[in-house]
């Protein structure tokens, strides 16, 4: 756990805790924390059992808020993209008069680009911490879209060029976590939208406009994943016609070759049969006759099918 005053965007540490409880001169308190520092700092901070059990629930959290009598809890998202898989990460704020308290699980990359941020800005208030913080885990999700898109591009180049059936997993994959994603998408939608129209004594109440714009950007990103999924129910269709014309073009290869093979086929079971009276077979040349033919017959199919790009 870190203890840092932020006055002005300018960190001074902390070592005593209960200085916390009081409010500073100037500033306000960043207390950052993880799971296990709870114990201390909910009897310091009156914070609610409840809250306390979402920050220790091993589940997914969905994004809320929630307004207690000295405090706000509120859970917003952090998402990463390895090109692989999306992953979600948790981020709690306990946001008071003089203090704000994050509380994760995980690493959160958004709380280190942060600082530099209070610095240029001179922030010294904890609301407007909790809204360049939040504002920048909304940009972030234009980051991984973007990641996304281009992902999206080269699958479909990958299928148009050549088709494997890696591809379907890898379609069925990005499409069910865009899905998922989605469905976070909506409560952290609510959430945005609450600090921006509710009554909230402890957000001044000139920033709390800003959070509008945070919404609109929030908006822009739900609608994105919407285009995103579409795509890649497009994307399916494209691998499903792809494998299907690959099928079909196998089977005009297998037809034109069984198509040139059976007037040899013919010949061969013409003088396969077992009569005394065939003039042919006593022919000095007659081998070298009928093979000289099967090879004209079968070079000339061959050579017409290919112009008509049947082979």
């Amino acid at each position: 756990m870190k203890i840092r005053l932020v006055n002005n965007g300018v960190f001074t540490l902390i070592d005593d805790i209960e200085k916390t409880l009081t409010a500073p001169a100037d500033g306000f308190y960043w207390i950052d924390a993880d799971v296990d520092d709870l114990a201390v700092l909910q009897p310091l901070f009156s914070i609610h059992d409840l809250a306390v059990e979402d920050c220790l629930s091993e589940e997914d959290q969905r994004p809320k808020i929630e307004i207690y009598d000295n405090h706000y809890f509120i859970v917003v998202n952090s998402i990463r993209f390895d090109d692989e898989e999306i992953f979600l990460r948790s981020l709690n704020i306990f946001l008071g008069r003089h203090y704000i308290i994050t509380i994760t699980k995980q690493k959160i990359n958004e709380l280190r680009s942060l600082k530099p941020l209070l610095w240029e800005q001179e922030v010294h208030t904890p609301d407007r911490f909790m809204y360049l913080l939040i504002d920048l885990i909304v940009d972030n999700y234009f980051l991984v879209g973007d990641r996304i898109e281009v992902r999206i591009e080269k699958l479909e180049e990958d299928i148009l060029m050549h088709t494997k059936k890696s591809h379907l997993n890898e379609i069925i994959g990005l499409r069910s976590e865009i899905l998922w994603l989605k469905k976070v998408l909506g409560p952290q939608k609510e959430v945005i939208n609450t600090l921006n129209k509710r009554d909230l004594r402890l957000i001044d109440d000139q920033l709390q406009k800003y959070f509008s714009d945070i919404y609109e950007n929030a908006v822009k990103i739900s609608e994105t994943f919407d285009t995103y999924r579409d795509l890649m129910g497009n994307l399916r269709e494209a691998y499903q016609s792809s494998i299907a014309n690959r099928a079909n073009e196998i089977m005009r290869v297998f037809t034109a070759i069984t198509t040139v093979f059976m007037p040899l086929t013919v010949i061969t079971g013409i003088y396969g049969m077992n009569f005394d009276f065939m003039p042919e077979t006593h022919t000095k040349y007659g081998y070298f006759v009928v093979i000289g033919i099967m090879i004209v017959l079968g070079s000339s199919m061959f050579l017409i099918f290919r112009k008509k790009d049947w082979i």
